[in-house]
This record gives C-alpha cells, structure tokens and sequence, in this order.
C-alpha cells in the first residue's frame, strides 16, 4: 500500500473505493498471519475523550508490529495548559513518526494535521470515526465473503459512526440505511456525500422509520443513544430513541441471515437488548477485534514497512 505512506486519514472518504479494499484485504492477511509485518516506528496516542478499544488495539498494534506507542495524555501535557494546537502539531512532528488523535471538534485534527507534518489519524471526533468503519467492514467481509450488494441498517443517533458509515458503505457497494428520530439525523453533507459516492451503484436511505431500514436488512448497527460529552441528556433521549432499538421484534423483521453489529460501549436494554447481544447473530465481539487488525492494516499503510 505504498500509495498510502505518509498520508493523513482524517475521514474514511480520505481513501478511495480501490484503496478501502486494499486496507481490508490486507487486514485479512494480517490477521491470518498470512502476511507478518514489522514496522519499527513510533505512534502517539492523543486523546482528549475516554477510550477503552480504540486506545487498546492501536496501543497492541503497533506492538505486535515492532513500534512503540506514546500515550499523550492531555491531562499531562502542555495541552491542559493552554499550549496552542499549533505549536503542539509542530513539536510532536518532530518526535512521532505517526499520530492517533480522538477528540471533539473536526477542525482540530485538521489543524494538527497541517502542521505536524505527519501522518495523522482520525481515531474519533464529533463528525467522524472512520478507524471504526474500518473494523465494521471487516466484520461484514468475513461473514458474508463480499461487500458489493450487502444491505446495511444503522438504528439511532446520527452521530460520527452513522455517518462515517454512510461514507465507507457507499464506498464499497453496500446499500446504508440510516433510522434516526426527525432531530437527530446525520449530518446533511455527508448524506450527500454518501449518495454522490454511491452513483446509484448502491441505495443510501435515511429515514426515521425503523421499519424501512430492517426490511431485507442483512446487517443491524446500532450505537449509544448518546455520544460522549452528551450523557447528560440520555434520559430525554430515552423515549425518542425507544422505537429504535435493536431488539428480538426488529431482528425477526430483518433478513434470514442478519447479523448485528455495535461499535460498543453498549448500554444493554436501551439501544439494544441483552438478548440481542448476546444471540447467536451477534458478531460484536469480533467486530471489537478487528478494530486492532484494521488499524494494524491502516498503520503499516500510512508508514511503510521496514
């Protein structure tokens, strides 16, 4: 993936469709132990919001691959001080050899990303989290040996998972429906971002009726009902996003061979019930895993191998 080397992914749409598959494929080979990379480098972790997988498998990662890893806590950092963002980029630049970032605002990462003058990755922020798409079609890859033609439902909050998987579904020919209640859709761009990308080789569909999105679905995603640094307004959410969830009744209305997916943590019996989760078509735990083989795929990419 040479094209990739030393370029920045701040959204999944960084790549191209031809360029996706590649990563994915060769996620495949990497986990399999097909394929056994080193890469003697140095990643920092920056993240200004709690992580539990993400912070993990970039951390095994980049072990497993020979590199160390920096976690750049901003609690302890300049950063916590007022250290402005650009002369944060500039130093770390000169330090790393690639950077993780999960924090809130979209504008920030592409600050660092100007000036730090490596390769920067999106690992979360308010619009977007493509490292998590990444992982998601993998998960999809290995259950249904494709992706072109796959029927994709997302069941919530339009948030940066919903439309980070608008964007790498229409990339792939995945048909993306997306159900969130009328206030809480995902961002309008993207959506037409989404269906300029799909050019109708794909549907992309965002409705507010669950019903619509789980007919013929093959895949049923769900996330929190409400993001990080929203928590307080999860019991006012509560019975906006009740029709929502991802339960017994709407995986019974979804295709024979569903499976379900959540980009986890989950809150059980709100966005999906335990049973649900916990079923024998939930593929949730091997979704988590793949967040540490896509990175690893996307890692070697950005940085080369040795």
């Amino acid at each position: 993936m040479e094209k990739l080397k030393g370029r920045n992914l701040l959204s999944i749409k960084d790549l191209n469709a031809d360029e996706l598959k590649k990563l994915l494929e060769l996620a495949t080979e990497l986990k399999s132990g097909k394929k056994n990379i080193k890469c003697n480098k140095v990643l920092g972790l920056l993240f200004s919001k709690a992580s539990t997988r993400t912070r993990v498998s970039f951390t095994v990662a980049m072990y497993q691959l020979g590199g160390q890893v920096i976690d750049l806590n901003p609690n302890v950092t300049q950063v916590s001080r007022g250290e402005l963002l650009i002369d944060t980029a500039r130093v770390l630049g000169r330090y790393l050899d690639i950077l993780a970032i999960r924090t809130f605002a979209q504008k920030d990462l592409e600050t660092f990303a100007k000036y730090a003058k490596i390769p920067v990755i999106n690992a979360l922020t308010d619009r977007e989290h493509p490292c998590q798409i990444l992982a998601d079609l993998l998960t999809v890859k290995e259950y249904f040996g494709n992706l072109d033609g796959v029927t994709l439902s997302y069941f919530g909050d339009g948030n940066n998972v919903a439309n980070s998987l608008l964007l790498g579904c229409a990339m792939v020919g995945i048909n993306v429906k997306i159900a969130t209640p009328a206030n809480y859709m995902p961002n309008k761009e993207i959506v037409e971002e989404a269906n300029t990308i799909a050019n109708g080789k794909s549907k992309v569909i965002v409705t507010n009726n669950p019903q619509i999105a789980v007919k013929d679905t093959q895949v049923l995603y769900t996330d929190v009902w409400a993001s990080m640094g929203q928590e307080q307004e999860t019991n006012n959410r509560i019975p906006i996003f009740k029709p929502y969830q991802v339960n017994e009744k709407l995986l019974e209305s979804a295709a024979d061979d569903a499976i379900v997916l959540h980009c986890l943590p989950a809150h059980r019996d709100e966005e999906i019930t335990d049973a649900v989760i916990e079923g024998d078509r939930s593929r949730v735990w091997e979704q988590a895993e793949n967040r540490m083989h896509a990175q690893k795929a996307l890692l070697v990419s950005l940085l080369g191998s040795d």
